[in-house]
């Protein structure tokens, strides 16, 4: 090959590159150019889906695209984590991370089938979410040592409602059963929708419920919130002690954001990052989150990595002190 045809290929192969460069950028700028798949590990009418909802309906307006919500409940959120892991990493499927589903769960494989920390990549968190106790409201308790002195007086049926094996009502449920030095027959449902609906109908006796799934039955008599998972009283839940007024040092809360799978590229990552975080400042999401009893919390892909790296230690803890098995 001579040196003249040789130059030729390194310019047509030079302008490849740069053309392919161009294509990219203009992706990226154009994007979205089409509806995004928005996963949601957790049924209807669970907390996750509620405040999924809220953020997508009004993130659509603004990045100019309509966002579908693809519930797939089921395995604690291992079903949808696993849909993300695999998904195209072309910007057009999103997770909703939660605690439950991006940590927890895992914590109860035996095999993890993935890691949360290196098998997505992170576009932001958008929330911390606080649990409620509430308990069905013809049971005679009123507070949360009444509650307690109700459970140890052996009347039954005495159960606990949850999200299913491995939610957040799950563990938090356990940890109060634990911290309480009560016990309770554990029920597990298909998702925090039949889980606060059991209380609300008599079927169980109380839930400790991320505050999403238990707003609506609160507002409308038909659960009794007792107390919450905060450390001390908030706003967002105005009249309701926290738990640590009755056992000291109880704390526990949640978190949500978006992941999407690995491959993502950064710049779209950034731009839906920028996109949540405007969302969240508007007056209308935030009006919503307070009636969820929900903390508006925004964080960066590096930040909110950092948030379920820390979880990840912390629940597994929790999980090993309870001892909760894997599956």
């Amino acid at each position: 090959m001579n040196s003249g045809r040789l130059m030729k290929m390194v310019v047509a192969v030079t302008a490849l590159g740069c053309g392919t460069q161009v294509i990219a950028a203009d992706a990226v700028k154009d994007y979205p150019t089409r509806p995004i798949r928005l996963l949601v590990p957790n049924g209807p009418g669970s907390a996750v889906d509620t405040l999924a909802r809220i953020v997508a309906t009004h993130l659509s307006p603004m990045i100019g695209q309509s966002i579908v919500l693809d519930n797939r409940a089921g395995a604690a959120g291992i079903i949808g984590m696993e849909i993300a892991k695999e998904a195209n990493p072309d910007g057009y499927t999103l997770m909703t991370a939660t605690t439950a589903a991006s940590t927890i769960a895992r914590l109860l494989q035996k095999k993890p089938t993935f890691n949360p920390t290196t098998d997505y990549d992170y576009v932001g968190q958008f929330a911390v979410t606080l649990s409620v106790l509430v308990v069905y409201p013809k049971l005679p308790v009123n507070s949360v040592k009444e509650l307690i002195a109700y459970a140890k007086s052996g009347k039954k049926p005495f159960n606990m409602a949850t999200a299913g094996v491995g939610s957040q009502s799950h563990l938090a449920g356990a940890y109060f059963v634990q911290r309480a030095q009560i016990e309770s027959l554990h029920v597990p449902y298909k998702g925090g929708g039949p889980s606060s609906g059991s209380v609300a109908s008599g079927e169980s006796q109380w839930t400790l419920i991320p505050a999403p799934a238990a707003m609506g039955h609160i507002g409308a008599g038909r659960l009794r919130p007792l107390a919450h998972t905060l450390p001390k009283p908030t706003p967002l839940l105005p009249g309701v002690p926290p738990i640590a007024d009755t056992i000291p040092g109880f704390d526990y809360t949640g978190w949500m954001g978006f992941i999407a799978p690995k491959g993502t590229p950064k710049a779209i990552a950034a731009k839906l990052q920028a996109a949540v975080a405007k969302t969240m400042a508007t007056p209308e999401v935030k009006k919503a989150m307070i009636r969820q009893a929900t903390e508006i919390v925004v964080l960066g892909p590096v930040e909110f990595r950092k948030v379920v790296a820390d979880s990840m230690v912390q629940n597994e803890k929790l999980v090993r002190s309870l001892g909760l098995t894997a599956n």
